[in-house]
């Protein structure tokens, strides 16, 4: 299976996405991650390329087995569709997964509080993530964090994917 999940900068979607990898085993594929690498062997990332990378990777393991959690803010219909393409090329089934925090001033302190866990990565700032462009999206499930711890989060994301 290859989860595709998406959110806004801050929202949890990468603490909810390690918690889900942690507990079944399933490749977690982080863009932040991979454009830093990319940044750090001197690439200019400035268009799509962690993303290319990441759907190759994730096509790979798709196609030796493995469940795919896709971790990246995916905040373009362009994006979503790219990581459906995935696993249609691989005759996987997909989940749509959209982290939110309904909280805007818990979601606030997330971004004004946080440290970057990847050295060197810079974290968008709080009017950064608001002028973000975001298109709508109406994915399968929906995650809500505000006021819950990450287990809890994980916990909820399980539930509905064990009703699917």
């Amino acid at each position: 299976m290859l989860l595709i999940l998406g959110g806004l900068p801050g929202v949890g979607k990468t603490a909810v996405a390690a918690g889900l990898a942690r507990e079944t085993g399933a490749v977690h594929l982080r863009i932040d991650s991979i454009e830093q690498a990319l940044r750090n062997s001197g690439v200019d990332v400035s268009g799509p390329e962690g993303y290319a990378v990441a759907y190759a990777i994730a096509e790979d393991n798709l196609r030796l087995g493995r469940t795919v959690i896709a971790d990246s803010v995916n905040p373009l219909e362009v994006t979503r569709s790219a990581w459906r393409s995935v696993a249609q090329r691989t005759g996987t089934r997909y989940v749509e997964v959209e982290v939110v925090c309904s909280d805007r001033a818990e979601h606030r302190r997330r971004v004004e509080t946080r440290t970057a866990d990847i050295a060197g990565h810079e974290l968008p700032t709080w009017q950064q993530v608001c002028e973000r462009e975001y298109e709508p999206w109406e994915a399968g499930i929906m995650v809500d964090t505000a006021g819950r711890h990450i287990e809890s989060s994980v916990s909820a994301l399980r539930g509905e994917l064990d009703g699917l």
